[in-house]
């Protein structure tokens, strides 16, 4: 076994929820051994920061000193973050060999053809986070990946290779084939992992709508923010026609490598359900496009794993079953730790940046060749 290393991972999400962080032992290729996590909260402030630093970023307005100050609170956030995990783990700093440090994302605008210029950006310094935790830092996972034409997300299939790989001794009976990880957000992203996983065998790439268009829905016809655990959609009958209807969309015919925009699917099909029922068939719906994934795919899953906040959604659950004729099972249910997956990737990211691993490949970036990423800053001695 190639030498395992102590990392710690760090995630700011586009939820604005706080940071997440997560200590793994792992070499970056199979073995990987969570130890410990948390959450920190970010305050209303913070919020506010990152909500107009976004908004700069977005309007052009690069040297907007709210881009500099969410930079700068972004980073304290992640001291912080640190020192809370070690005290929570027991852990002494010297005992740690890396941070991944994703930083929070205020732009990330991929090329979408060969004449234009892709550009990601995240906020958060990561030599001033060497500096303060004396800990060494990886950041800037997503760059060199953007620079050279991929899309420079999703970057978790890696991690979810190295997962799959130590499923066997976890499930009474092991899926005996590939497995599809469902990444249930906004969208639904696929990742497809043969059985013997090799980098750059696997697959990833929008199916089709996730939560977002289901908890448009929800928030038009009702005013409530989501669909909370698909509560609209269990009362509600799913109608077939506009199912058939909206599954005869363009984008479902496309060929991966494929990523989806808000502006592919809309809610005018729905016009004159109830909030129920138009709940149900949007449900029924994200499920149906996950199904018409498999098309694309060399071969059909053994077995599919639910990670993401709509594994949470006991509708999007059922139907997930109902459509898929393999296993559908959550995160946990798989001995993974669903709320933590992204802050073990970016530790077991930063590792492989270390050892001159590829972070990201042709079949799940659109890059052009498999690509090693990240940025190192060395802690002071």
């Amino acid at each position: 076994m190639a030498s395992s290393l102590t990392a710690i991972g760090l995630i700011s999400g586009a939820s604005l929820r706080g940071v997440d962080a997560a200590l793994l032992a792992t070499d970056g290729e199979a073995h990987v051994e969570p130890l410990a996590s948390l959450h920190v909260p970010y305050s209303r402030d913070m919020k506010i920061w990152l909500r107009r630093a976004v908004k700069a970023a977005v309007e052009g307005r690069d040297g907007a000193a709210d881009i500099g100050k969410a930079a700068g609170e972004v980073t304290l956030a992640h001291v912080e973050a640190v020192e809370a995990l070690l005290e929570k783990a027991g852990v002494r700093r010297k005992n740690v060999d890396v941070i991944g440090f994703h930083g929070h994302t205020i732009l990330h605008r991929p090329a979408q053809g060969a004449e234009t210029v892709g550009r990601t950006w995240q906020v958060g310094d990561g030599a001033v986070l060497a500096e303060e935790t004396k800990i060494d830092v990886v950041s800037d996972f997503r760059t060199a990946d953007v620079n050279a034409g991929g899309a420079g997300a999703p970057l978790t299939p890696v991690y979810y290779s190295a997962l799959v790989s130590g499923l066997a001794p976890v499930l009474p009976e092991p899926p005996g084939g590939p497995v599809g990880v469902i990444d249930l957000r906004d969208a639904a992203n696929v990742v497809f992992v043969p059985q013997a996983a090799r980098g750059i065998d696997l697959m990833a790439f929008d199916s089709g709508p996730g939560l977002a268009l289901v908890d448009d829905w929800t928030r038009v016809t009702t005013g409530d923010p989501m669909d909370s655990e698909g509560a609209f959609a269990r009362e509600g009958k799913v109608h077939t026609d506009v199912l058939r209807m909206m599954l005869l969309n363009p984008y479902l015919r496309r060929r991966p490598p494929k990523a989806l925009g808000r502006h592919h699917f809309k809610l005018e099909a729905l016009h004159g359900l109830t909030p129920e029922d138009g709940a149900a068939t949007l449900t029924a719906f994200t499920a149906a496009c996950i199904r018409q994934s498999e098309l694309f795919l060399p071969e059909a899953p053994a077995l599919w794993i639910a990670c993401g906040d709509g594994r949470r959604n006991a509708a999007m659950m059922e139907a997930l079953a109902q459509a898929l004729e393999a296993p559908v099972m959550t995160a946990e249910e798989a001995g993974w730790r669903g709320d933590n997956l992204e802050a073990e990737c970016f530790a077991y990211l930063a590792v492989r940046s270390l050892k001159k691993l590829p972070l990201s490949y042709s079949k799940t970036t659109r890059a052009p060749a498999p690509m090693r990423g990240g940025v190192f800053h060395k802690a002071p001695v």
